[in-house]
């Protein structure tokens, strides 16, 4: 399986403190925004990753990456001309995807929760349909919403209503068979212009292969694609942090646990000692 991070967008929602720079390079507390996007495919044991993003960014996030070496994995880029919506990265990243199934992830959405690496990589096996995580809100009228009978078999699935049937929204984590190329050049432009992930989402609904699992209490999903959203991203993500001694989305983490690099590879590429520094020494001597 292969893995899409979209990072495209001009991040209206942030402005102005996104006039000169990419909303997924902001800093969510102490790491950039992206790294806690990348690290969720990671920890699906997801290696090939493509980042989609505007032009004038390309240069910073190869600057970032490079070509994911460094991390254990590999990385590789494509530019989103037009913001025309999620769904569009299928087509953006058709010759990357190939035959393979894929994941996508939205570069501002940031998980955590138990057992989490061992969920994202049951999704990752999981050959057939799509699979998607659903989240409680009480907002759900701001997100795509998914509506479950009492078995907690999918029963509807609506982007953005008025009036919300649940108050499960759906999460910026999808992972899909390789039909979700075709279904992508299937959807049809919003009035805005946008090709939405609800609507290819509806198509293996209506195919009885849409997989829906409830993320619970023991979960936490942030959307950090605005002032309130990030700020909340960088509370939460410092509280953990400081309390439990752990990081939540280090790259260099999920590499040495996986097994992707050696501990001398990962030294060898660390920065000088700081309070991040520290803890990945800490994880390789444990």
């Amino acid at each position: 399986m292969k893995g899409i991070i979209l990072a495209g967008g001009y991040g209206s929602r942030l402005y102005p403190i996104t006039i000169s720079t990419s909303k997924q390079l902001l800093p969510v507390y102490d790491k950039p925004m992206i790294f806690y996007p990348l690290t969720l495919l990671m920890m699906a044991g997801i290696k090939d990753i493509l980042i989609i993003c505007m032009s004038r960014d390309l240069e910073a996030y190869k600057t970032l990456f490079g070509d994911g070496s460094k991390l254990g994995i590999k990385v590789s880029y494509e530019i989103q001309h037009i913001q025309n919506g999620i769904a569009a990265a299928f087509l953006i990243g058709k010759k990357f995807i190939g035959n393979q199934n894929v994941a996508l992830v939205l570069g501002d959405n940031l998980l955590f929760g138990d057992s989490l690496m061992t969920n994202l990589k049951k999704s990752r096996t999981n050959h057939r349909g799509a699979k998607v995580y659903a989240y409680r809100v009480k907002n759900p009228e701001d997100y795509g919403v998914v509506e479950f009978d009492k078995t907690g078999k999918v029963i509807s699935l609506v982007e953005k209503p008025k009036k919300p049937k649940s108050n499960y929204a759906v999460i910026g984590l999808y992972f899909y068979d390789n039909k979700v190329v075709e279904y992508a050049k299937k959807v049809k432009p919003t009035i805005n212009s946008e090709l939405q992930i609800t609507d290819i989402n509806r198509m293996y609904f209506k195919d009885g292969e849409l997989f829906a699992e409830k993320l619970g209490r023991g979960y936490a999903w942030l959307d950090a694609g605005t002032i309130d959203g990030l700020y909340n991203a960088s509370t939460f993500v410092k509280s953990i942090q400081e309390r439990q001694g752990i990081q939540i989305g280090c790259p260099e983490e999920i590499s040495y646990r996986l097994g992707y690099l050696t501990k001398s590879e990962i030294i060898k590429n660390l920065s000088k000692r700081n309070q991040y520094s520290n803890y990945v020494r800490q994880v390789l001597n444990e």
